[in-house]
């Protein structure tokens, strides 16, 4: 964690010293977002990634940038992990990092790190998420015609809606089958968004890729903090809650069993990453 996110949890914790009401909407789920790891592994530098930090706002020069070792000529397929909220450009790499080492026990393949500007606040952070989704479909969209390996998309938390809207411009512009399966990990997406006629329901029925929510009932983030902060139910604590009938290629995947808390999803030896491999042909 460097010092900014470390600048961060210090202001919170003088803040809940002299009141609690920072805990109103918001701030608390910047508060308890801050509390956990999954594991503390340590990226390598070569952790190859694709970032958008910095970049959403320029009126010119590229849409992405990208980092580390690409070198894995050998490899049949990618998976590409797309962070959560209040995650600084050292802990993406990290989490992606994190992610491989958990593959590696079951489906060893390289994890490409997708590494954007969520370590703001919480409203900016949504908003930096949807501005993300031209960014992410850009690259998506470039790689599969110039590499054309398959990519399966992880997302934690605030990942996901990320990824919801990349969904979306990938349907607009007829790129449906630039993924090869996309995995919602703890989402922090409201849980009829992904339903027929909800924000991305139309886009998740128009991509060529199986869309598979993983959940878990022990999420307390998401059960409680999350549902303060936005007001209704994340998709991540108890998927649709039956709002409604779910788009083609859409499925829910109840991790209760294997999954402790928001930060355990992709842990090696505790999350769920081995349920997410099996469930990719």
């Amino acid at each position: 964690m460097d010092s900014q996110t470390g600048v961060t949890r210090r202001r919170l914790l003088i803040a809940l010293g002299s009141g609690l009401g920072l805990l109103g909407g918001g701030g608390a789920y910047v508060y308890w977002s801050l509390q956990g790891d999954s594991g503390g592994y340590t990226a390598p530098d070569s952790q190859p990634v694709v970032t958008t930090r910095g970049l959403l706002d320029a009126a010119e020069g590229p849409a992405f940038e990208t980092g580390g070792m690409w070198s894995f000529d050998d490899a049949s397929e990618v998976f590409l992990f797309v962070h959560g909220f209040s995650t600084d450009a050292e802990r993406a790499r990290d989490n992606a990092y994190t992610a491989q080492v958990a593959l590696d026990r079951t489906r060893p393949t390289p994890v490409i790190a997708y590494s954007w500007d969520s370590d703001v606040e919480w409203e900016q952070a949504k908003d930096n998420a949807e501005a993300n989704s031209t960014h992410l479909a850009q690259w998506l969209v470039e790689w599969a015609e110039t590499d054309g390996r398959p990519v399966h998309l992880l997302a934690h938390s605030l990942g996901g809606r990320v990824t919801g809207e990349t969904l979306r411009v990938l349907a607009e512009r007829g790129a449906t089958d630039a993924l090869a399966s996309v995995s919602l990990l703890g989402g922090a997406i409201p849980y009829d968004s992904v339903v027929q006629g909800g924000r991305y329901g139309d886009a998740i029925a128009a991509v060529d890729a199986p869309v598979s929510n993983f959940y878990s009932h022990n999420d307390k983030v998401l059960s409680w903090v999350y549902r303060a902060s936005d007001r209704t139910h994340a998709v991540g604590h108890a998927g649709t809650r039956d709002a409604g009938p779910l788009p083609d290629g859409y499925q829910e995947v109840n991790v209760t069993d294997l999954v402790a808390d928001h930060y355990s999803y992709f842990e090696p030896g505790e999350g769920c990453l081995p349920r997410v491999v099996a469930g990719i042909e």
